[in-house]
């Protein structure tokens, strides 16, 4: 697994100090830099398609015939001529001008940066959306430097990182060169778990599809993998429509689609500040809704949101100042009010919207109210790859089957998730398929559910998951033992080489541990497929009060006062025995303490001993 945080810092450090040996400021190196990772990352791909394309290639007269930009455009993918490609640019001559090389327009070319410039135009004539987009400054590099910069980035690790790689890498570029861009204007990137589990549970199939708060374009690219995995064509199933306020997300969203081959339209600046533009006239009009919005934003402007529409529940609370002071129920608002008669939207929100009260409450009432809220799940902390805060994701759909439509769904996933590192967790991919299969349990989708226990079973064997995990655990063990012994008794020449093919192995063992773990953590709560409420993890709740309905039973959202917090209905699951005595563990602690004081002890006399020998 490739250690995104490593890739990060490697290329920022390496990218900063040359730039702090150049006379240009963050602002005027930030694009360039991420246009260059752009162009690497667009190379990676496209020979990766091109290998695709030429698996089953005619050939004519013995040769095979050469790939054309409408092979790629088959593919939903990005052609790149060859002047823009990037080991073209890794290998001209040191003195460009002996080259003779020649730009698009016939111009002779003097320099790396005239070279690199011509490269983006190459492409912006290959994807309408990108006119315009890609930064052309690169004659403000000397050659020295720009040459060194296309090394520094030409990092096969690249090649190995899927999903939006450009935004994280972009989000971490803009922290780090401008962090007054990056706080001002919400620079927020979505991580790739959180994307994909709104993706996962939206199941975008055909149609518009929007994102209001668009950023880098993450849920455009996690949509369009969606798509195409189901065996159809992102580009011709959905059209994709969106808005940022921020120039430079706006430019890097249109960067990230077309890398990803996907098409879309993308308005900026003021006339795509979400709050009072529907830049796109899609109120009503959409098949699906995505959005990361900007949490908690204050002195929005009352008047205009009002004017702008879009709030069918009305306006949230607005103060002295004619301003809205919160900004997170103009969104959820605004998200509902996009969509269709049909119309499925799911967003990231904070998590103090759910349980909010005033003006928000009431909206939030009505919300429930409609039948239309599906699915509420917690997110715990350190999920951003910035932000520590937890948050929600809100679910919405406007076409629930019969057997649901009085029902919210409500799973607390806070204490789910797999550590990355210190300050980041995620969902693993079979995190986010055991979280997706409660909401197709919920669905009534159980061959979806089926289809996921058959997946397990093909990498783990027929059996008990439980038993499975505990066999798979003393192999492991076994392998530690047989590692150790071996090692030790290897000549020097064999230790490293008999040390590798053991790490090898206990990595592979530990991978299928993960697996079983999930496998089981499923299994033992829904069986052979049958939606339950778990407590601390899971729970149906009905929109109405249990003696408004006819069979009487189960908890309502009107009883808890309309609260949409997951928490609040799930429960608190009982802790778990982890079969440690705590006296025994008392015990054990307290003598290790007392070790370390007395070697701590030792050590303070050695010392005094040896500062008195030496006259101190």
């Amino acid at each position: 697994m490739i250690n995104i945080r490593k890739l990060e810092t490697e290329l920022w450090e390496s990218a900063d100090l040359l730039r702090a040996g150049s006379k240009l400021t963050s602002n005027q190196y930030c694009m360039p830099a991420l246009g260059l990772i752009f162009l690497r990352y667009a190379y990676s791909r496209f020979k990766m398609v091109e290998t695709e394309i030429l698996k089953n290639r005619p050939s004519r007269g013995g040769r095979v015939l050469p790939v054309e930009a409408s092979d790629f455009a088959a593919k939903s993918a990005l052609f790149l001529p060859k002047e823009a490609q990037y080991d073209y640019l890794l290998n001209l001559p040191d003195d460009i001008a002996s080259a003779g090389l020649v730009n698009r327009d016939g111009q002779t070319m003097t320099s790396l940066g005239e070279v690199v410039n011509n490269a983006m135009a190459l492409i912006e004539e290959q994807s309408e959306q990108l006119t315009g987009v890609l930064p052309k400054s690169y004659t403000d590099f000397s050659d020295e430097l720009l040459s060194e910069l296309l090394r520094i980035f030409n990092n096969s690790a690249l090649d190995e990182v899927g999903g939006d790689i450009i935004g994280r890498i972009y989000e971490y570029f803009l922290n780090k060169f401008a962090k007054n861009i990056a706080s001002d204007d919400g620079v927020f990137f979505t991580p790739k778990s959180l994307v994909k589990m709104i993706v996962n549970i939206i199941e975008p199939k055909s149609g518009i599809l929007l994102d209001p708060a668009c950023g880098s374009g993450g849920m455009f690219i996690q949509s369009g993998d969606f798509v195409n995995q189901s065996g159809m064509n992102a580009n011709s199933a959905m059209t994709f429509y969106g808005q940022e306020k921020v120039e430079y997300n706006a430019q890097l969203c249109l960067m990230n689609m077309a890398v990803h081959g996907l098409t879309g339209v993308i308005k900026s600046g003021d006339e795509a500040n979400s709050f009072y533009h529907d830049a796109h006239n899609l109120d009503g009009c959409c098949d699906y809704v995505m959005a990361n919005p900007p949490f908690n934003v204050d002195k929005v402007k009352a008047e205009s949101c009002e004017s702008a529409k879009r709030l069918p529940f009305g306006m949230p609370s607005v103060n002295k100042n004619k301003e809205v002071g919160n900004g997170n129920y103009l969104w959820i608002s605004y998200f509902y009010s996009y969509l269709n008669e049909k119309g499925r939207a799911g967003f990231v929100m904070a998590s103090s919207a759910t349980d909010s009260q005033g003006k928000d409450k009431d909206i939030r009432r009505k919300l429930v109210e409609t039948g239309h809220v599906d699915v509420m799940i917690s997110v715990g902390n350190n999920f951003f790859y910035t932000k520590s805060l937890p948050c929600s994701l809100w679910f919405f759909d406007k076409n629930k089957n019969e057997a649901i439509k009085d029902n919210v769904l409500f799973i607390d996933a806070r204490n789910y998730y797999t550590v990355v590192d210190r300050t980041l967790n995620e969902w693993s991919e079979w995190q986010l398929k055991n979280l997706n299969a409660i909401v197709w349990l919920y669905r009534g989708e159980t061959e979806k559910y089926t289809a996921l226990l058959d997946e397990y079973r093909t990498i783990l064997g027929n059996g008990d998951f439980e038993d499975i995990l505990h066999q798979l655990k003393d192999e492991l063990k076994d392998l530690q033992k047989r590692s150790k012994i071996e090692v030790e008794h290897a000549g020097r020449s064999d230790k490293k080489r008999i040390q590798a093919e053991y790490d090898e192995m206990i990595a592979g063992k530990n991978e299928k541990i993960t697996v079983a773990k999930e496998a089981n953590w499923l299994y033992e709560k829904f069986g052979g497929g049958e939606y339950k409420n778990i407590l601390g993890l899971c729970k149906v709740a009905y929109r109405t009060d249990a003696s408004k309905r006819e069979d009487k039973a189960g908890i309502s959202i009107e009883e808890k006062g309309w609260s949409l917090t997951p928490g609040a209905y799930v429960g608190v699951a009982p802790a778990e025995d982890d079969g440690v005595d705590f006296g025994e563990r008392m015990a054990e602690i307290h003598r290790e303490l007392l070790s370390l004081q007395a070697e701590s002890n030792d050590l303070m006399d050695t010392i005094s001993k040896n500062m008195k020998e030496m006259g101190l």
